[in-house]
């Protein structure tokens, strides 16, 4: 797409916006248009003036649209999540939604990092986008806010069940921030929050790839200091033992 006029661009939105309101039945009309609407959400900057904010708003109602969101298609789905996710880097700090719609929109972003292993799938770049921009605008953090516990540790589940080693370096570091991020943020860290990332640690757990653990790991030593009480509790709760599980989580909670 050639560069555009920042008045080029407010139309283009704007048209693209009542477009989507009232969305193409068909998929080979609805998921080129969605691409372009990513397209064009991301030459918009962040904090933009008043002008671009109109433009952007039929767009922002119709891609929250419970027919889009809960769209059967998984594709149109992560579709929908990659153009919300540019409108968070957008609105960033701010969320663009109230706190309900948030939930619908977190909702749909987890479940889009579900099959980040699958590089062959038509959505594999857009998955890895979105995860890089929850990554830099933080949005993460409003899930805690959210109180988005379950969604959390789903996300949680997503990251340590697809991260594989053939991905690029940025997808690790992506949830290696997110993960950190969350733990960090959160006033209080459940066992439930814990149990993936210690079932992925522990011993002789041969479904888990090494990658995988070696997330695991990282994480664990970035908020080392903030986990030392929570993973102690984590794993009484378990009725685990240390000996059960990766070094590092012996060297954290001996410390």
């Amino acid at each position: 797409m050639p560069p555009l006029s920042d008045k080029e661009l407010e139309e283009r939105l704007t048209a693209a916006g009542n477009s989507l309101l009232q969305p193409p039945s068909s998929l080979d009309e609805l998921l080129p248009l969605l691409d372009q609407i990513e397209e064009l959400l991301s030459k918009v900057e962040q904090s933009p003036a008043k002008s671009m904010q109109a433009a952007l708003s039929p767009l922002m109602k119709a891609l929250v649209a419970e027919e889009l969101v809960k769209h059967p298609n998984v594709d149109v789905k992560v579709g929908v999540a990659s153009c919300i996710s540019e409108i968070t880097r957008i609105t960033a700090p701010d969320a663009p939604y109230d706190d309900d719609k948030m939930k619908d929109v977190f909702q749909l972003i987890v479940s889009s990092f579900e099959n980040l292993a699958d590089t062959s799938s038509r959505s594999h770049e857009k998955r890895a986008t979105i995860l890089e921009t929850v990554a830099k605008v933080r949005s993460c953090v409003i899930m805690l806010d959210l109180e988005c516990d379950q969604m959390i540790i789903e996300m949680f589940q997503n990251f340590l069940k697809s991260i594989r080693v053939y991905h690029a370096e940025v997808i690790f570091a992506s949830m290696e921030t997110i993960m950190t991020l969350v733990l960090e943020e959160s006033e209080d860290i459940s066992p439930d929050l814990l149990n993936p990332i210690l079932a992925t640690l522990k011993r002789n757990n041969e479904a888990v790839m090494p990658i995988a653990k070696k997330l695991a790991e990282r994480v664990i030593q970035n908020s080392a200091d903030k986990l030392r009480p929570y993973l102690t509790q984590a794993l009484e709760s378990l009725d685990a033992s240390l000996d059960d599980y990766s070094e590092v989580v012996l060297l954290v909670v001996a410390e």
